[in-house]
């Protein structure tokens, strides 16, 4: 009686005030982000107590290899139409194939995506395959609900600090990959490289050193660059987004000299491909200014003087149109470097140490 006498206000409340805020989305481009964050957090807290309960109920079932299959559409199909975001998807023939590419037997292979912010788990809803499981961060291993979850469902938790038996431990996964039918997930930029313009942090190399250890195939997806829909400071809007998921990219016959090569030819193929299919970022909207518009010399003025002064505006002004991709893309990668994620062969490799394969994986 008391318990309930004080969740009551507290439920009321929290009613009321998502229904002003509801309401204000109408018309407020604030209220709506907040709006929109709280039910796509507030979506996303009570899926993971669903996948605790799908992971439960899909292991007695014998279909824990599908949990995060099962969990992802559950997420997607609830927070879509909660928050208005939906998903065209070209080349998804590329993840289903996986399930019936060895003669009708399921191929594994590394998946890779690009990494923008943690809206992301909203698109990982809508393309997420069958017999997958996800490399993740160490740290949310302990997350309440999330943590227990991922465990349940063979996620491969990263200790990035850790290099013992680096080469050993990613060599067994592979194996049990393989040996079993399972993809594995992987971000490999390493972090969120949210930016108004479609670029790609460096890679980090332990995807493709496990796909070159277990001789299975890499396949890219990208999602385009959402940013005009997601800032994650003050706009949260909907709309349609699209997925392109690229052939899958083979490795027999690699060996660990050719892991460099392999992820700069796929993050090149990524951003190609975000490029591709992004609207424009602010800086490439951008008209180049034209002759006429910076003539703007009165008769009486030198053009010994004047007429240089014009002529160097024009070149400033088309060089920041011809090259904002470029500038860019280095301004990212400098960011990258500060913050840590510069793309040196150890600081890459650090992506690749596994804490431990998952107890549930090794008795599946």
């Amino acid at each position: 009686m008391p318990l309930g006498w004080l969740l009551k206000p507290i439920a009321l409340a929290s009613t009321l005030a998502i229904s002003t805020l509801g309401i204000l989305s109408r018309k407020y481009q604030r209220a709506r982000f907040y709006y929109h964050l709280t039910l796509y957090v507030s979506t996303l807290g009570a899926l993971s107590v669903w996948g605790v309960i799908v992971s439960i109920l899909a292991t007695i079932s014998g279909q824990r290899l599908n949990i995060n299959y099962l969990v992802a559409r559950s997420f997607y199909l609830t927070c879509s139409p909660a928050v208005g975001i939906s998903f065209e998807v070209e080349g998804e023939e590329h993840l289903k194939g996986l399930l019936t590419a060895r003669g009708g037997r399921e191929q594994s292979a590394v998946l890779v995506g690009n990494h923008q912010s943690f809206l992301d788990i909203l698109y990982l809803g809508r393309i997420f395959p069958k017999r997958a499981a996800i490399m993740a961060k160490k740290e949310l291993k302990y997350t309440p609900g999330l943590g227990q979850f991922m465990s349940l469902s063979g996620a491969v938790f990263v200790n990035r600090s850790n290099r013992t038996d680096a080469l050993a431990a990613l060599q067994a996964a592979g194996e049990d990959m393989k040996k079993k039918g399972v993809s594995l997930w992987v971000f490999p930029e390493g972090t969120r490289s949210s930016s108004a313009e479609p670029a790609l942090l460096p890679f980090k190399k332990g995807a493709f050193h496990l796909a070159v250890q277990a001789q299975v195939p890499i396949v890219p997806v990208v999602v385009e660059n959402y940013h005009r829909l997601f800032d994650g400071r003050s706009r949260f809007e909907s709309g349609s987004l699209k997925i392109k998921v690229l052939p899958p990219i083979p490795t027999i016959g690699l060996t660990a000299s050719d892991v460099t090569q392999l992820s700069e030819d796929t993050r090149e193929k990524m951003l190609s491909t975000l490029r591709d299919i992004s609207e424009p970022g602010p800086s490439a909207s951008r008209s180049p200014i034209t002759a006429s518009q910076t003539d703007t010399r009165q008769p009486e003025q030198s053009p010994e003087t004047d007429g240089n002064l014009e002529n160097e505006k024009k070149i400033v002004h088309l060089d920041i149109a011809q090259s904002s991709d470029t500038a860019k893309e280095e301004d990212m990668v400098s960011r990258s470097s500060k913050s840590g994620n510069d793309s040196t062969e150890d600081e890459m490799d650090d992506d690749a140490v596994l804490l431990k394969r998952p107890k549930s994986q090794a008795t599946a």
